[in-house]
């Protein structure tokens, strides 16, 4: 089976797809023909050695997956040969095979196709805990996202409009804040041309975000946190900028107002229990309709360092995912 490999710590450019041997599943474990897998902004950081996750050299990078169940191994019993599964996994979705423990799987909802699949397990779950878990937004309150038309920044304001609340979404460009829209964004903010912090003034009548949920870090999180209503709640997210900000303490006590961190990785493997029901209720707005994941683009195996490299250079919107078959 072919898959990539990071042998060195560097840019997307110096991974290699090479042949490994077709791989086997051990005691507790499913091996899974990869029909689709999501790239997420972290794959970009893993390889060049910029994240808290620090695999070992050599290594497959690619976290979430979707696919069809080729073998099970010793003491398997909830999953079978055939299956359509989805896979949260640490490294190694970027290949045509993979085996994990069966813990790590669920099944695919019937209907769906194996892109969306690989698409929601990162992305949802992590906005899910962001906004319902720790920020606990209500219906009838205010939230404002950064890099509102990336991956979880969609997701965030599917999720926001599924509680109840009003969603104002700020992105870099007028065509990334009309795909907002499409996904229910009540009102934007180009912060390329727009004063941040005017805008956020004029669309919340001057009485701020309960909620902001920034991704992006870097520049725009201090004008952002200065706006923030009393009793907000920031959540970080992550630096997709690239630059972690340093946010004066005095704001918080002003606005009475909380800094929040979100790691659904850590969430997810802590509180298994607490993540399955999100992830429930997740395929539960999905068959509704509430939540709809926006796939901007499909990349061959081979093409693995151009998806990343359309990544980093934000010039993807919702998701991409990885088609290891091709």
């Amino acid at each position: 089976m072919k898959a990539v490999v990071c042998k060195a710590w560097g840019l997307p450019d110096t991974l290699v797809v090479e042949d490994l041997p077709d791989v086997v599943a051990g005691p507790g474990q499913v091996a899974i023909d990869v029909q689709a897998a999501g790239v997420n902004f972290p794959d970009v950081l893993i390889i060049q050695n910029k994240y808290q996750v620090k695999p070992p050299l050599p290594f497959t990078p690619g976290s979430e997956l979707s696919g069809v169940v080729r073998a099970v191994g010793e003491g398997v019993t909830r999953t079978k040969v055939g299956d359509r599964v989805i896979a949260f996994v640490g490294q190694g979705a970027f290949a045509q095979q993979v085996a994990v423990p069966e813990k790590a799987v669920m099944p695919v909802p019937p209907g769906m196709d194996f892109d969306t699949a690989a698409a929601i397990t990162l992305t949802y779950g992590t906005s899910h805990h962001a906004v319902v878990d720790r920020a606990q937004l209500k219906a009838g309150e205010t939230m404002l996202v950064l890099g509102a038309a990336g991956g979880v920044g969609l997701a965030a304001i599917e999720i926001g409009k599924a509680l109840g609340a009003r969603v104002i979404a700020a992105a870099s460009s007028d065509e990334k804040l009309e795909i907002c829209r499409q996904h229910g964004a009540d009102a934007t903010i180009n912060y390329s041309t727009e004063d941040l912090r005017g805008a956020i003034k004029a669309a919340t009548d001057g009485k701020g975000p309960d909620v902001i949920y920034d991704p992006v870090g870097g520049q725009y999180a201090e004008p952002a946190f200065r706006s923030i209503a009393w009793r907000g709640r920031y959540l970080v997210v992550g630096f997709a900028n690239g630059e972690i900000p340093r946010l004066p303490a005095n704001l918080m006590l002003l606005k009475g107002a909380s800094l929040v961190g979100v790691f659904w990785g850590d969430f997810a493997s802590r509180e298994p229990k607490a993540n399955l029901a999100a992830m429930q209720e997740l395929m539960g707005w999905l068959a509704a309709g509430k939540i709809r994941p926006h796939i901007s683009g499909r990349y061959a195996l081979i093409d693995t360092p151009k998806a990343l490299n359309d990544m980093a250079a934000r010039k993807v919107t919702g998701k991409v995912v990885i088609q290891p078959q091709r």
